[in-house]
């Protein structure tokens, strides 16, 4: 039986700035993964996208299959992806729908997809609400983030990382019992984020579970309850590579326990052209960087281009 994991509380309002970026430096060394407060996102809010979420996928199949994931936008179905490249099951029990930024950076034509407004009328009205508080309370954390490896505040955005960042919304379905099968087990199988950043809103229902030591076997799996008005929030890839691993980019999947589970992970991935390269702050001659610099597209491209391998 796994352990509860006691993750640490960040007050993304407190005054207190310094003090609370030395606590989200401590969570991120640590953890990769914290509780975020006071993020702006009303629970009525909240409670509402969750009922237009549960809306879309109670839709036929055939129904939602009309907005098919393009350009990682829009439906993809059970099993349609695999989170962990190695694992021999043929596909992740989850369904999702990806909204991406609600101003294309890489073309003049929007390429999201959204349903009918006869069927759901108040569907792409709540999700753009949503979307662009969790991109307010995603760039707030960011500053402190940069406050927290000791560089200026707007880092992130003098870099270009927030120049149009290329932040996606994955609403999520898990389903309840899919049978008897061992490969079924893993409604997300093991994997890292790619990106900067993860809010993460969940409708109570357990599920989450994270791996701190992702290089050491056998894997040790500890769960992450939710809290009341808290996301969860966990460090990305690209974090982990800015940061040279001073900040963990944490193993994580989600476990199937015989009951639905909707959740709204909102991933903030920095600007495609944005290079991502070692901090000064992060790296000696006893430390020197680990990884090569790189334009943040390019790494999150292939790692998508991975996770949809056939």
């Amino acid at each position: 039986m796994t352990e509860a994991l006691k993750l640490p509380i960040i007050d993304l309002t407190s005054p207190d700035r310094i003090s609370t970026a030395s606590s989200i430096r401590q969570a991120c060394i640590d953890y990769g993964f914290f509780y975020l407060l006071n993020h702006g996102i009303e629970e009525e809010l909240l409670g509402k996208v969750f009922e237009e979420s549960k809306k879309f996928f109670l839709l036929p199949l055939e129904e939602k299959m009309k907005m098919p994931r393009k350009e990682h936008r829009g439906y993809t179905p059970l099993y349609a992806e695999k989170l962990d490249p190695t694992s021999s099951s043929k596909g992740d029990p989850k369904e999702s729908f990806y909204i991406g930024p609600l101003e294309d950076i890489t073309t003049p034509v929007n390429l999201n997809q959204w349903p009918s407004e006869e069927i759901l009328p108040s569907w792409r009205r709540m999700m753009e609400s949503f979307y662009k508080k969790l991109l307010s309370a995603g760039k707030r954390l960011l500053s402190l983030i940069a406050l927290a490896l000791n560089v200026e505040e707007d880092f992130f955005e003098k870099v270009g990382a927030l120049d149009k960042p290329n932040a996606f919304l994955r609403l999520l379905h898990y389903p309840g019992e899919l049978g008897s099968s061992d490969d079924e087990i893993y409604g997300s199988s093991a994997h890292s984020d790619y990106g900067m950043v993860t809010l993460l809103a969940t409708d109570g229902v357990q599920g989450l579970q994270v791996c701190r030591e992702k290089f050491k076997q056998p894997r040790i799996w500890e769960d992450v309850l939710p809290v009341d008005g808290a996301l969860i929030v966990n460090i990305g890839d690209i974090m982990e590579r800015w940061t040279n691993c001073l900040f963990r980019s944490t193993l994580h999947r989600v476990m199937l326990s015989g009951k639905e589970r909707y959740s709204a992970a909102f991933f903030l991935d920095p600007n495609p052209d944005c290079m991502v390269e070692c901090l000064e702050s992060c790296c000696s001659e006893s430390s020197p960087p680990r990884f090569p610099p790189i334009r943040g597209g390019d790494y999150v491209q292939e790692r998508l281009r991975l996770t949809y391998a056939s």
